[in-house]
């Protein structure tokens, strides 16, 4: 596809815009200087943020100009939250958290060539601008009546919680960042999720009252939703975050090649940089072998690969295989294996202690008795070893990297045991 409308449409990356028509001729006369906007309300995007930052990347890789905005002056205050007030957070961690937001959308904009995308923080424009000022120059042009209508807002006003001025005033100063890269950089496109429309559309109705003849335009992806009614980019463990310390790579590989067959057509359209032909055969191979599960290995290693790098994504494909036996658990780096042992049930045990106790301690059967009959019929392993007899004692040779044992029952149900002391 040579459009980029077209295209983010047949990805399903389009909720609302304001002109669709009138957007589309603009990317055709363009290029296009856009902006999104991301606050630093934790250490570290998510999966919902990377939503945003690929479709940023796909509108660059178009032939247009990214701005990527990190709130240094918005996440002091906060975008509403439905129910309740947000916490605030120290200046100096709100700081931290910029840079460490900045780092992680660096890396998927390109910064040199004539579309070169350029990194701002509104704290910039915000820092030195008095109360005064800031009513007088851009409170003016709000109107108390649209601003309670936000969704965000009326649905806070009709809560026990209520609103405090501080939050109420937020798409005040996300409509002012659209105002000022408009001035500093000929920015006509504000890009974001469909859950902050009223904050995109704050910002061209500022533009629009104070200069009726510029054009602008605000354009918002929709929210993603799982077949299965779960909140998407979370697990039973938590959010999927794109910092590696807060969600390890095999994690975050182990979320995409789980996902759901209903789900992984919309996924692969929304975060797959392969062409529409190998999207769709890869729909088909899901229809016709769902087995096969070659629509969610093809997503993970690609996304494993874009967000933690290819040595990264390479090290969980292999401890991946080699927890069912499809590799040499001993060959795993300590790191990687750590990070796919805790997604598996396990236990803490104090010395070595038989396998019959092992397995039954684990929970990978209800009782020594079972333990015992799985081991008899053939189908216990550790460390993908075939265990041999009922009395079978795993050795201090045996425990990868001097603490773990793999235990397996079966093709399929596996479970970890970090031995400690004895």
């Amino acid at each position: 596809m040579t459009d980029i409308v077209d295209e983010l449409k047949w990805r399903g990356l389009i909720a609302v815009s304001t002109d669709e028509d009138a957007l589309r001729k603009a990317f055709a006369d363009g290029p296009v200087t856009f902006y999104c906007g991301f606050d630093p309300t934790a250490a570290s995007l998510h999966l919902g943020n990377l939503v945003q930052i690929l479709t940023m990347r796909r509108i660059q890789q178009a032939g247009n100009r990214p701005l990527g905005l990190v709130g240094g002056a918005t996440g002091l205050i906060g975008d509403p939250k439905p129910n309740a007030e947000r916490t605030l957070n120290a200046p100096e961690v709100v700081a931290l958290w910029v840079e460490r937001l900045r780092g992680q959308i660096e890396r998927y904009l390109d910064f040199d060539g004539p579309y070169a995308a350029t990194m701002v923080n509104n704290l910039d424009w915000t820092s030195g601008l008095s109360a005064i000022d800031f009513l007088r120059d851009i409170g003016k042009h709000f109107r108390v009546n649209k601003m309670i209508a936000k969704e965000a807002v009326s649905r806070r006003l009709n809560s026990d919680a209520g609103i405090s001025y501080t939050e109420f005033s937020y798409q005040i100063l996300q409509g002012m960042d659209f105002l000022e890269l408009n001035r500093r950089y000929g920015c006509t496109l504000q890009t974001g999720g469909s859950d902050q429309w009223g904050n995109l559309t704050a910002g061209s109705d500022l533009i629009h009252r104070i200069d009726p003849e510029t054009v602008v335009h605000a354009l918002a992806t929709p929210l993603i939703t799982k077949a299965d009614g779960t909140k998407f980019g979370k697990t039973e463990s938590g959010t999927i975050w794109l910092d590696a310390e807060l969600t390890t790579p095999y994690a975050f590989y182990q979320f995409w090649l789980n996902a759901d067959d209903r789900d992984v057509a919309q996924f692969l359209r929304i975060f797959s940089f392969k062409s529409q032909g190998e999207i769709e055969e890869l729909e088909r191979l899901t229809e016709e072998r769902p087995q096969a599960r070659a629509a969610q290995r093809s997503l993970a290693e690609e996304l494993t690969t874009l967000v933690h790098g290819a040595e990264q994504c390479a090290a969980v494909v292999a401890a991946s295989k080699a927890l069912f036996g499809q590799g040499d658990l001993a060959q795993l780096d300590e790191a990687t294996l750590g990070a796919a042992l805790s997604e598996l049930p396990h236990a803490k045990v104090d010395g070595l202690l038989p396998v019959v106790d092992l397995l039954a301690e684990v929970g990978l059967v209800p009782s020594k008795s079972a333990a015992r009959r799985a081991v008899k019929e053939g189908g216990a392993y550790v460390n993908n070893a075939k265990v041999a007899g009922e009395d079978t004692v795993p050795t201090a040779a045996d425990l990868l990297h001097g603490r773990w044992l793999v235990l397996r029952r079966g093709k399929k149900n596996l479970a970890a045991v970090e031995v400690v002391g004895g």
